[in-house]
Formats: structure tokens, C-alpha cells, sequence
């Protein structure tokens, strides 16, 4: 990895970071960032990005002990269906086509776009009727573990629009999302030292920009206008998920003809 490649991982992070939190969005940005703005291929991309959600997981999950809005139950369930899905996840990325995988993720870029941009904020006390069983919790679990590992994207790209969809209170989607990312993002990371495609260096230093860009985000989130924020993170990630997707059908043709 080049000085260059290193500062920009660092502005990467940071970016994606301060997304996170901002509106709770911006970590399915960091591997098509690194693919198109690096030198990284794509495995070392994902393998990194998985590493450095430790930190926002571990950040997370204590910001949201420390205020007792963390729902353990349905946390345990979660937890319990993911870490061995990543484990899985994380060992399929390796045997997976870069096309297939650099398609998942512009379609999980493009899809967390369209939800920042059209989906409705809710409100933190509004109420709802949330059941989910432990069986269902487990499945989801499973789901949004394998996927997060597979992609880099992440859990709470995934599981939040989940949990919204079942009318979780937003709060409480939030807590578990940063939950799940360390039963992730652990045996994930281990997975991926073992294969060979994890560079702890790039790891480490996406994880300390993605801390240091999450707190300044919730800072920010305080004094600027949440509307604006999310068209603005909604366009950057419906332009990059755009831009792969346009790059991946070029290249399909090309190879066609």
C-alpha cells in the first residue's frame, strides 16, 4: 500500500464515518471507495472494512450500554444467528467472482441511497408494535451476518432497514445494529487473517477513522439540518452505486462482443 493509497484510506474512512454518524449510513461507501480510489483490490478491501467495523461496533455498543437503550434480548437472538454466518461469509468472499461481489455491493450502495433519499425519518418516540421471535431473530441474524461478511458492507446497512421494516422503534434498531457488529466483525476479521486476505495495517487504520469520523458525525448531527444530510449522503451513494453498476454492465458488453 502506497503513501497515497494510506491517505485516502484514512479521508475514506473519516467520510464514511462521519456518514455513520450523521443519519447512520456511510460504511457500505468504504470498499467502493477503496476499489475505485485505490490501489486495493477487492478482497483486501472487504477484509479491511470488516476489521475496522470492530471499532464502530465496539464504540457503539458501549455508547448504547452507557444510556440503557440496548435491547440485550433480542441482541443475544441476533448475535447468536450472525457469528457463525460471517464466519461462513467470510470464507465464501475468497471463492466468490470479484463481478458477483462488486455487483452486490453497488446494489446494497444504490438500495441504501434510495432509502436515505425517499424512506421516511421516524421518530425516536414514536410509537410501534415490534415482535420479533426468537426464531425469526436468529433467521435474520444468519441473514445480515453472511451478507455484512460477503459484502464489507457492514450490519447496520443491512439489518436496520430490516428491523424498520418489522416497525422496531428506531432507537432501538440503531442499538442492536451496532451490536451485531461485533459478533461480525470478529470471527469475520479471524476468517479472513487466516486466508491470507487481511492487512491488519489498512484494517487498523480504517477502524481509528471510522471512530474518530462516527464521534465528529454526532457531533455535526446536532448543529446541521438532518434533511439536508441525508439527500446529500443519498446522492453520494446513489452516484457510486450508479458508477459501478454502469462500470460492471461496460464491462459485461465488452466481454460479450
Amino acid at each position: 500500500m502506497t503513501p497515497v493509497d494510506m491517505l485516502l484510506s484514512i479521508a475514506i474512512a473519516l467520510v464514511s464515518g462521519i456518514f455513520i454518524g450523521c443519519i447512520g449510513i456511510g460504511g457500505v461507501l468504504i470498499v467502493p471507495a477503496l476499489i475505485y480510489l485505490t490501489h486495493i483490490g477487492i478482497y483486501t478491501a472487504i477484509a479491511a472494512a470488516i476489521c475496522g467495523y470492530i471499532f464502530t461496533g465496539l464504540v457503539g455498543t458501549l455508547m448504547f450500554m452507557r444510556n440503557g437503550t440496548l435491547d440485550w434480548a433480542r441482541a443475544r437472538v441476533l448475535c447468536a444467528g450472525a457469528m457463525p454466518a460471517a464466519i461462513i461469509g467470510s470464507l465464501t468472499v475468497k471463492a466468490t467472482s470479484p463481478i458477483i461481489l462488486q455487483g452486490a455491493i453497488a446494489i446494497l450502495t444504490v438500495s441504501s441511497g434510495v432509502q436515505a433519499l425517499i424512506g421516511r425519518p421516524a421518530h425516536v418516540g414514536e410509537p410501534t408494535r415490534f415482535d420479533m421471535s426468537n426464531r425469526k431473530g436468529v433467521l435474520i441474524g444468519v441473514f445480515t451476518g453472511f451478507l455484512s461478511a460477503l459484502t464489507g458492507t457492514g450490519g447496520p446497512v443491512v439489518l436496520i432497514p430490516i428491523l424498520l421494516a418489522l416497525r422496531a422503534p428506531v432507537l432501538t434498531s440503531i442499538g442492536l445494529a451496532q451490536a451485531i457488529q461485533l459478533p461480525i466483525a470478529l470471527p469475520a476479521t479471524v476468517a479472513n487473517a487466516a486466508a491470507g486476505t487481511l492487512d491488519p495495517l489498512l484494517g487498523g487504520v480504517l477502524g481509528l477513522g471510522l471512530a474518530a469520523g462516527t464521534w465528529c458525525g454526532a457531533w455535526l448531527a446536532h448543529k446541521l439540518n438532518q434533511a439536508v444530510l441525508r439527500r446529500l449522503v443519498a446522492l453520494v451513494l446513489l452516484g457510486t452505486g450508479g458508477l459501478m453498476l454502469f462500470k460492471l454492465v461496460l464491462a459485461a458488453s465488452q466481454i460479450s462482443l
